[in-house]
């Protein structure tokens, strides 16, 4: 261990859409996490890796923190809480340009609970005028008891030097966990179909969203060509969503699959043949046998 070197586990929370994982990508520079304007986006707890000079900050991206309303609902819950159990910080995040309400301090209460250091974090900072933000940070200081309270852009890169310092001032000193190569803990077939239900979730009106998840099946690389087949399927819970997914003449599932090979074109830097098909597994979020065989 290198003398001085500091290392450790940063949670993200808040409510759904605050901009957890917009702010993972601008850190990391590179797009390791979706991002949506739909709640509920992020599903899996993903570990993802900022080295510095100095310092290996581990971010864990987290499902947002809400009142469950099935069974998945509350894995993601769960989920939630066995992170911040186990790291050395936690990131509090609210939406600055968002009235600060009833889920905001539903989720203080949680954390004061705690005995874990917490910075709030005033996220969206550039959609409000200075006397807005002056107010927001007095109600944010009425939240509980913070290590320091940090309003910031993660979408305009606007303050993230000040709140990467204050990570590493409260991480312990510690190893390098990860190489330095290393940006996720994900394997690459769960990054892929995230990478695919991001662009269901652009594309589709708000009675789909919730009830998609995609599998990768194979990630193969074509003998002698630059070329690498992805297959992958695309899981709905209705025969009628099936249909808005594939859409007319099968106009929605093709856009669906050209905005998503760009991405992942980008992650695996190479050309990408992407296969989509699209299958129905009736009410799958509330049966606990398929929500472990989705990988949830």
């Amino acid at each position: 261990m290198e003398d001085g070197f500091k290392s450790g586990f940063v949670a993200i929370v808040g409510r759904p859409n605050v901009g957890k994982s917009t702010l993972i990508n601008s850190l990391l520079r590179q797009k390791v996490v979706i991002t949506s304007d739909k709640p509920q986006t992020t599903r899996h707890r993903i570990s993802c890796v900022l080295n510095k000079e100095n310092a290996q900050v581990v971010f864990i991206d987290t499902p947002g923190l809400h009142k469950p309303h099935d069974l998945l609902g509350e894995h993601l819950n769960q989920k939630v809480t066995g992170a911040l159990n186990e790291v050395d910080v936690i990131i509090f995040m609210v939406d600055a340009s968002q009235v600060i309400g009833r889920g905001d301090a539903f989720i203080a209460n949680e954390l004061s609970k705690l005995s874990t250091p917490i910075i709030l974090v005033l996220n969206k900072m550039d959609k409000i005028d200075n006397n807005d933000l002056i107010v927001q940070l007095e109600i944010g200081q009425d939240l509980g008891k913070f290590k320091e309270i940090i309003p910031i852009s993660a979408l305009g890169d606007k303050n993230l030097d000040v709140l990467t310092d204050e990570l590493v001032k409260l991480l312990p000193q510690g190893p390098k966990y990860y190489p330095d190569d290393m940006l996720t803990d994900q394997p690459e077939k769960t990054i892929i179909a995230e990478l695919v239900r991001e662009k269901v979730l652009e594309l589709t009106k708000e009675e789909v969203p919730h009830s998609v998840v995609v599998k990768v099946e194979s990630v193969d690389r074509r003998e002698n060509k630059d070329i690498i087949d992805v297959d992958a399927d695309i899981f709905v819970e209705r025969d009628s969503q099936k249909g808005i997914i594939i859409g007319k003449g099968g106009k929605m599932i093709k856009e669906i699959g050209q905005r998503a090979r760009v991405d992942i074109e980008n992650l695996l830097g190479s050309q990408v043949f992407l296969n989509l098909r699209v299958k129905v597994k009736k009410n799958w979020r509330t049966n606990e046998n398929l929500i472990r065989d989705m990988g949830y």
